[in-house]
Formats: C-alpha cells, structure tokens, sequence
C-alpha cells in the first residue's frame, strides 16, 4: 500500500462557510492568485535559464492560501513566511520590481539583492521575511504578536508553516507561549502532505488538529485549493484573534505542483497523483466560479495579458538593475574593529 500524500488526504472536519456571491471578490482573489501563478512560471523559466543564483521554492498550486489568507488583512498585520514563500509576499502586496530585482541578486531588490527567495522580506507592507529554516518564521511572529499587544495595536501576525514543520519543537513552543500570553497571532498551515521528498502521514503521529486543542486553541480545516473558502474563514477567523480573543490555528488542505525545490524530478511520487493535479487547481477552480457569475473567456483573457505585462515590466527592469557593490555588501557583514573600539 503507496503512502497517503496531499491528493488523497481530505480535511477532518471542514467548516461551514459562506462563499461570496460578489464576483468583484472573487475577481480580486482571482487576479492575486494569477498574479502569483505567473510570476511563478516565469521564475521557473528563468532559473532554468540560469537568471537566478541558488535554489528556489514555487508555490504553484498553493495560491490559494496566500490570496485568501491574505484578504483578511490589512496594511498593519504582519507576517513571517517560508522558505515557499512567493505567494505570500506577493499576496500581501510586494511590489513586482522590487520582487523580481531581488530574486535575480540585484541592488534595486528589496533586501538590495542580499536576500534572495529564501529571505526576501519588506518590512513596509509587513512582510517579515521569508526563512530557509523550516519553522523558524514561527518564533518571528510570535515576537511581532507580542510586540502588537505591548503596543497596543489592533493588528494580527500571521505565521505561515507547512505539515513538514509540524515535527519542529519551535511549533511547540510558539503555541504554548501564543496561547499562554493569548498574543494576536493566526497560525497559518500549508498542509501539502509533504515533507521535501517523503509523506508527512510517515513522519507524525499525531495531527494538528489534535495538536491545537492540546494548547487549547481553536482550530479550523479548511480546502486549500477553494480560495473563496479560504477567505471566509480567514476573515473570519483573523476578526476573533484582532478582537482579543487570542491565537488561533487555520489548517489549508493543498497541493504541491512542482517539486520540493526546482528542478526536483519527483521520482518519488505516484504518477497517477502528478496527472490528477489538474482537477485541484484553485485557479481553474476560481475561473470556473467566475464563469458561473458571468464573467467571460475574454474577460478572464484580459486579467492575463494584463498580469503577463507587469511580469514581463518587472522582468525587464531588474535585468537593467547594477549588480550589489561588493565592499558595501561586506561592509554590511563586517565592522572596522579599529573604529569600534577607538
């Protein structure tokens, strides 16, 4: 018997929400979840063109969880991603130039080029940056939460985790101390099934589920790939966490596309699986409940070629963009310890 992995595990218990019926919504959902979808692709093309230094960590597939959850909040809120963390900080409104710029190690990036896709970050829109150690955003949230309520903001953090995260003691940690100190802070996980190259399901024994409740904190399953069920209960539930009500758990049932990294064959996945992830797709599925609401092939046309334009844009100026100077990157990592001292 073949190991259960993301396509064929279905949430525990999915909760009643109201989609909407307002198609500007789901329109809106729609245009960000394409907007990462594509920016996606091209990265993909242009890290096998040899643009990009070191690995990098698509998203596709899981948009959903980044446009729905990302609905829900506003300017304020912050957040502390993943090493897959495209999606979140172009959902939570990181401007393409900078994006891009940043990705292929230039000085116009956002963190100069310095970060690249396992840390870009943009602490103007509260993105606190993307993590190459699995679970170490967690305690990044955490602190902004407490910094939330020391300060007496009416703002939420939201740590974004996958299931193969589940296993760090940080989690542990961090829903202990969130729930103890009741910090304003939404636990979001990408529960993809996966963990790099093996099924979650053989790594843990137990669930988040059941781990919440162990702390004592609500917890909600939600599909993943349903981004009109993602951002109802993420307004939902952030609007209980933003009122005081303290830490609470929103689990996403999705589905990794591509690889662990890019350029990851995946040999060790069932191929029936890889054929059947068309019917999971949260963009087609969005498409389609567009289509229902009138909306065109034409239209949905339009929101493409317009999102391919800002790509392509954003593309074309950080390849223009001057590489970082290399004494003002050391400078950056090494004091005078003449001048410190003296």
């Amino acid at each position: 018997m073949k190991p259960r992995s993301a396509l064929h595990m279905a949430p525990s218990k999915t909760p009643a929400v109201s989609k909407t019926t307002d198609s500007d919504k789901l329109r809106s959902l729609y245009e960000t979840m394409l907007l990462i979808r594509r920016s996606e692709e091209r990265l993909s093309r242009m890290f096998t063109d040899g643009e990009i230094p070191g690995f990098i960590h698509l998203s596709i597939g899981q948009e959903a969880v980044s446009a729905g959850v990302m609905s829900a909040l506003t300017n304020a809120d912050t957040i502390a991603s993943t090493h897959r963390g495209h999606g979140h900080a172009l959902a939570k409104g990181m401007p393409l130039n900078g994006f891009f710029a940043e990705l292929l190690a230039r000085s116009s990036g956002l963190c100069r080029g310095r970060g690249g896709s396992m840390h870009v970050a943009d602490l103007s829109i509260g993105m606190l940056g993307a993590n190459g150690i699995v679970g170490a955003g967690l305690a990044i949230a955490l602190g902004s939460a407490l910094s939330h309520q020391v300060q007496k903001r009416p703002a939420v953090s939201v740590a974004f985790f996958g299931d193969g995260a589940l296993g760090e003691g940080l989690l542990h940690e961090t829903l202990n101390l969130a729930k103890l100190w009741k910090l304003p802070m939404l636990f979001a996980c990408e529960n993809n099934g996966w963990s790099e190259f093996q099924p979650s399901t053989e790594q843990l024994a137990f669930g988040l589920a059941g781990l919440a409740s162990a702390y004592g904190i609500p917890h909600v399953n939600v599909d993943g790939n349903d981004v009109q069920a993602v951002a109802a209960a993420a307004i939902k539930i952030v609007e209980d966490v933003r009122t005081g009500k303290g830490p609470a758990v929103l689990e996403c049932q999705t589905t990794r596309v591509h690889g662990h990294f890019e350029g990851d064959s995946q040999k060790y996945r069932d191929a029936g699986e890889i054929a059947g992830l068309p019917a999971l797709d949260p963009i087609r599925r969005a498409a389609e409940a567009l289509k229902a609401m009138g909306a065109s092939d034409s239209e949905l046309s339009q929101i493409a070629d317009k999102i391919d334009h800002r790509i392509e844009s954003a593309v074309a100026a950080a390849r223009e963009s001057a590489h970082p100077d290399f004494a003002e990157a050391v400078a950056d990592v090494y004091t005078n310890e003449a001048r410190t001292h003296g």
